[in-house]
């Protein structure tokens, strides 16, 4: 990516958004920004981000949904990279209001894909999509491991899921991510676009606006720290493989960096075996951090809910040499580290956002 390039990025006030941006910022590209601005907290990630690069002149921001044509069409003029990270991003949500899940993750996305193949120089396109394509994994035989769900099988223990797991919706979530996520890649092979999908497992790390129905990490955190109670639902012994966003907006800029080897391909993108994490064992840790075990409740399982869930990351490391650097414990404590020095201004503003 050189230096005059100019970057498009959907979704770019929000969690992943904001740290790609500051990235490609502090690098000396041209960043456009494309935000609804409708999650809770997210202009306070904007309004960093102004602070940090407004003076620079290479920072642009338009606010608008990429489920209308026109604003994805004047959003991707004169840029040769997308970072197509707007998304409606919750279970739950999908599950209470599937037509809007399937208008901004499946035809939202479809409209960025049709506006960049009108370009008369197409732009790369990274899109995010889940590990929830890949369903509830019920023919994965899970045993108790402790504090933790584990497969029976070692190979599955040793290496994680890989992308040759055959796909399986679940969720009105799963179906809308899942569906782009067939876009992306077929619009590689049917036009000739440079696209990649990122199959994500659990992000975590500064800017973090997380709640109880995404962000996991950074929502208990957040509620230990403020001394409020922790719902989890299932048993709280489900494990996920879990990257901190630092490495992930590595593993991005060299996938599209080295485009000739990841073109028209679909990554899981994880931690990986060697970090992951039970709720109950993220507990714990923050219990040590915070100086006392917050107070739990919990609740009934939530559909599309797996036991466990780890990516199998050897794809995108052959492909480009990446590794996760950051391992759990350290990536933790940054973030609660971040959290304290910004945290409670976080709440306040999510506060009033949702009361104006």
């Amino acid at each position: 990516m050189s230096a005059m390039e100019r970057v498009l990025v959907t979704g770019g006030a929000g969690f992943v958004g904001v740290n790609v941006a500051d990235r490609l910022l502090r690098d000396g590209k041209h960043v456009s920004i494309l935000d609804d601005l409708s999650r809770p907290g997210v202009r306070t990630n904007l309004r960093w981000l102004r602070e940090q690069y407004d003076a620079t002149g290479r920072l642009q921001f338009q606010r608008g949904d990429v489920r209308d044509v026109e604003t994805v069409r004047r959003a991707v003029r004169g840029v040769d990279t997308v970072f197509h990270f707007a998304a409606q991003v919750a279970v739950t949500t999908s599950v209470d209001d599937p037509r809007h899940d399937f208008a901004v993750n499946l035809a939202g996305t479809l409209n960025l894909l049709e506006e960049v193949r009108r370009m008369s120089t197409p732009a790369r396109v990274l899109f995010t999509s889940t590990n929830k394509v890949y369903g509830g994994l019920e023919d994965v035989e899970i045993v108790r491991d402790g504090d933790r769900y584990a497969p029976a099988d070692e190979g599955w223990r040793t290496h994680g899921i890989g992308e040759s797991r055959p796909l399986d919706f679940c969720s009105p979530y799963g179906c809308s991510k899942g569906g782009a996520d067939q876009y992306v890649l077929d619009y590689a092979k049917s036009y000739g676009l440079d696209t990649v999908v990122f199959r994500m497992s659990c992000i975590y790390g500064p800017h973090q606006q997380g709640n109880e129905d995404q962000g996991w990490v950074a929502h208990f955190a957040k509620q230990a720290m403020n001394g409020l109670p922790i719902t989890l639902y299932g048993d709280g012994r489900q494990v996920r493989d879990v990257l901190f966003v630092e490495d992930l907006v590595d593993a991005m800029l060299i996938a599209m960096s080295r485009i000739d080897l990841t073109r028209g391909r679909a990554f899981n993108i994880g931690g990986g075996p060697s970090n992951t994490l039970s709720l109950l064992e993220l507990i714990d840790m923050i219990s040590d951090l915070c100086g006392e075990r917050p107070h739990l409740e919990f609740g009934p399982w939530r559909v599309g809910d797996q036991r466990w869930y780890v990516s199998d990351p050897r794809a995108f490391a052959a492909a480009t040499g990446w590794a996760p650097r950051v391992d759990v414990g350290t990536g933790v404590v940054r973030l609660f580290e971040w959290l304290q020095r910004h945290g409670h201004s976080l709440d306040l503003e999510a506060v009033a956002e949702v009361a104006s």
